[in-house]
């Protein structure tokens, strides 16, 4: 078995809406039925016990090692501790290859969950041992490494549950909510709005408490010093027992509690430049440690920590007890826990000394054990939850802090006995503010139920009933596509929207061009759904990237396929029919919201029947009212669009808009017949989308059909007299639709200039000239640098069988090179003649064509 190539599906594709690795495997003969090799199933399951089943349920005959392979990368992650539930192997038409898909929640997981799979598989067959435990927990630690830590998580989780997309911007804790122009950014518990000055000064111990102090919040007492001997000043100054600390410290990094000696001072003055240089010395305020979570104006939380410790049983020893308590499952090296391991370290040894104990000490029964000076959770503490005690005078100390400080999400910690009373009448203050604070405490505690504060962060940066979408088309279709997508970004930019817009000539930010190429995959939609000045999004959606990636959105408003009529590029990355095709594209259709719109060509069956696979509402286009599904959508009162009377025609129920084809110019009066039903589509896009019907009309009043708006569209010119039209059209269907277009316009004398995109089946290639050939008298074929694939000379010999038996062309003439055969056609022409360019390099072409009408 060998894989040839991988993949990572990063959003809804045509296996599935999950994220998946697809990885393309070739089975050798003796291993597409591992039946037939001896004693491999039993080898693998005594490696692997919780594999699962090999066979589907339901299905019987073969199961392929590509199958085994697709079982055992689920298996692993799902052991691994990863929420993963979907896989799929099939076999292509190619003999002993599969297209094998595994979802993954983390991608490097997903990754190496396929390499030790395959490594897996390969000591089964070779009778060799396999790591199970290591490689489940290499996954275990990727995982752990590289998924979201539990306060972005929860916060994330948050978003999901009221619909709002997220998109991780950084390896790190960065993540996008939102598209567009409403979206909103967190890094852990720090949102887009916290301050960053606030942010600096709960950085600054001394002026916080200064602050806090001026805003009538208890605080201890305290001062910064500058070495050991003037910590000892301070210490004696504000009155014994203190607390030392470093002056912008966090997490508890470096802070030493209840120093009674100048001995202890001393060490915990050297801890603490261990973090910082500059340290304070404060007041020691005897108690308990309380974190209270403010979020906006608001205590969501709160929280008792206690320090790390363990108590004795009269017979083990402290290092022994601190093992029994490690072991507790809650307990883990990371994050991913409710409880973090004990650090048994210098420190822990150093707070033994202070109670007369060694590491091998031996407690007496009931002996309590303090192992740290703070009680962090990172260090091995735990939390109780007590929000539900905090006294209402304790949580407005706890809001005015935050507020004092200026943070919109504050960690605020507390030292005093209770909070069931006011701080004030228990000696007791608050000793730190935190920004960006950990939330595990407060969403998994040691002891108590855990609390919403994902869902209360999220809600300070949505309103109720806002999920931070803008509107997103999506486009596909085997023609027109492109025109479509810059129809409907024209009609939502003249309703107002800032609109972005990525199509295969490039990325458009209202208007401006952003990035060139083909930019209609995934990759660039993304982009523009990053972008802040954008109120709305139409992609052009390209089969390549789909299949690459899959989409860039978990879903659109607005899915629209134009046609699929006998498809392009058939039989490229196992697409090999126009059934397989047209599966592919409907994969936007199988991803419109439940309140969002399919636009589907009624005339085309294939297209037509993707409504079955839509989630939400259907608009059908067609230019025959009387079509079959046009007529029975329409009785259906459903939301139509058709053409009548030189009309087009917007019907729901009783409800009509018509909008006059006159007043479309794209359409050049209703003749152009593909530019009717690109407008037809966009129309539907727009009212999908919600776009006024002045809005619509206004724009396609306005919507230019020129080289500069729509290069290679249907671009018309005159040329000393005669008409040159610049397109495209690229196969069979397209060729066909532009025959009929340039039969309504009027000409001497036809001719065209054609090439072939080598990456094309034969009889894809020689169809395009069979139709030209019955519609052109001059024939001008070219072969420049786009062969993608072929000889020299092979795309013009198919082109050139195409017009064997052509009934009209009377002149045929093979040129090297675009833009030689462009000047070759134009010397022909006379006045009152046509020519259609089907270009290749489209804008350095029209910028040749341009060229030469200018000297003309």
């Amino acid at each position: 078995m060998e894989v040839i190539r991988t993949r990572a599906l990063r959003g809804p594709n045509l296996w599935s809406h999950h994220t998946a690795v697809e990885v393309i495997v070739s089975c050798p003969p003796e291993e597409r039925s591992i039946a037939g090799i001896p004693g491999f199933e039993q080898r693998l399951h005594a490696r692997f016990p919780a594999i699962g089943a090999l066979q589907p349920t339901g299905h019987s005959g073969d199961v392929p090692m590509a199958r085994v392979l697709e079982v055992a990368a689920l298996s692993l992650q799902a052991q691994a501790g990863c929420p993963v539930t979907f896989s799929r192997t099939t076999a292509t038409l190619e003999d002993g290859i599969y297209q094998t898909v595994v979802e993954y929640s983390e991608e490097a997981v997903g990754r190496l969950a396929m390499t030790l799979a395959e490594n897996l598989i390969n000591a089964a067959l070779a009778d060799t041992p396999f790591d199970l435990k290591g490689a489940l927990a290499e996954l275990a630690e990727l995982d752990e490494d590289v998924r979201l830590g539990p306060s972005t998580g929860a916060i994330v989780s948050a978003a999901v549950a009221r619909d709002i997309p997220f998109r991780r911007l950084t390896e790190g804790s960065m993540v996008m909510f939102g598209w567009g122009s409403r979206q909103r950014r967190i890094q852990a518990a720090e949102t887009d709005t916290t301050s960053a000055i606030g942010e600096a000064i709960a950085q600054d111990k001394e002026l916080t408490k200064k602050l806090l102090h001026a805003a009538g919040v208890p605080v201890p007492i305290g001062r910064t010093a500058e070495d050991a001997e003037d910590a000892w000043a301070a210490a004696l100054e504000i009155g014994l027992p203190v607390v030392v600390k470093p002056k912008d410290g966090n997490q508890g990094k470096g802070v030493t509690v209840n120093v009674m000696t100048k001995e202890h001072l001393e060490k915990a003055f050297h801890t603490a430049r261990e973090f910082r240089d500059d340290i304070m010395v404060e007041r020691y305020l005897p108690g308990h440690d309380f974190r209270l979570l403010v979020i906006g104006n608001k205590l969501v939380a709160a929280a008792r920590r206690d320090p790390p410790q363990v108590v004795g049983d009269g017979v083990h020893t402290v290092r022994e007890l601190v093992n029994i308590v490690n072991a507790d499952p809650r307990r883990g090296s990371g994050h991913s826990t409710s409880l973090t391991k004990i650090r048994f370290d210098d420190i822990a040894l150093a707070r033994l000394a202070l109670q007369d104990l060694e590491a091998d000490s031996v407690p007496a029964k009931g002996q309590r054990v303090i192992l740290r000076n703070n009680a962090n959770l990172s260090t091995g503490g735990s939390a109780t939850d007590v929000t539900d005690d905090v006294h209402p005078e304790v949580a407005a100390r706890a809001v005015e802090a935050a507020q004092m400080i200026g943070l919109d999400i504050c960690g605020v910690d507390v030292v005093c006995e209770s909070v069931l009373q006011p701080i004030e009448n228990q000696r007791g203050g608050v000793v730190e503010v935190n920004a960006a604070p950990g939330l595990r405490m407060h969403i998994a505690p040691s002891f108590g139920k855990g609390r919403a504060v994902g869902e209360a962060i999220v809600n300070t940066m949505f309103a109720p009933g806002d999920n931070g979408r803008i509107p997103v088309v999506a486009v596909t279709g085997t023609n027109g596509k492109t025109t479509t997508v810059r129809l409907i970004a024209h009609l939502l930019t003249a309703s107002g929207l800032r609109t972005g817009m990525t199509n295969t000539d490039g990325v458009y930010i209202e208007g401006r061009q952003t990035d060139s190429g083909d930019c209609s995959g995934p990759r660039s939609a993304r982009n523009v759904l990053l972008h802040p000045d954008v109120d709305a999004a139409v992609f052009e959606t390209a089969r390549g990237g789909v299949l690459r990636e899959g989409l860039a959105y978990d879903r659109c408003q607005v899915a629209v396929v134009t046609n699929i009529g006998s498809g392009d590029h058939l039989g490229l990355n196992y697409i090999t029919t126009v059934e397989d095709l047209a599966v592919l594209k409907r994969v936007i259709v199988q991803n419109v919201g439940e309140s969002g719109y399919a636009v589907l060509n009624a005339i085309d069956p294939i297209v037509a029947g993707m409504a079955a696979n839509c989630r939400g509402k259907v608009i059908f286009f067609g230019a025959e009212r009387g079509h079959p599904v046009i007529a029975t959508h329409l009785a259906q009162g459903s939301r139509t669009v058709y053409v009548d009377d030189g009309h087009i025609v917007a019907a729901e129920g009783q409800q009509q808009h018509r909008i006059a084809l006159s007043d479309v110019p794209i359409t050049r009066n209703g003749t152009i017949g593909f530019q009717v039903e690109n407008v037809m589509a966009s129309v539907a896009a727009a009212w999908g989308v919600g776009i006024s019907w002045d809005a619509i009309r206004l724009g396609l009043k306005t919507f230019a059909n020129d080289s500069h708006n729509a290069p290679g569209r249907f671009n018309v010119f005159d040329y000393k007299g005669a008409t040159l039209i610049a397109d495209y059209g690229h196969n069979p269907d397209a060729i066909l639709a532009l025959v009929q277009a340039v039969e309504t316009m009027p000409a001497k004398r036809r001719g065209v200039v054609i090439s072939g995109a080598g990456d094309r089946r034969d009889e894809d290639i020689r169809q395009q000239t069979e139709i030209l050939g019955r519609a052109f008298d001059d024939v001008i074929l070219y072969e420049d640098a786009c062969q993608r694939g072929r000889g020299d000379g092979e795309v013009v010999a198919l082109l050139r069988s195409g017009l064997n038996n052509a009934p009209r062309t009377s002149h045929i003439q093979e040129i090297f090179g675009e833009f030689l055969a462009i000047d070759t056609a134009l010397a022909r022409l006379q006045p009152g003649d046509l020519c259609l360019i089907l270009v290749d390099q489209v804008e350095a072409a029209l910028a040749h064509i341009a060229k030469r009408i200018k000297e003309a």
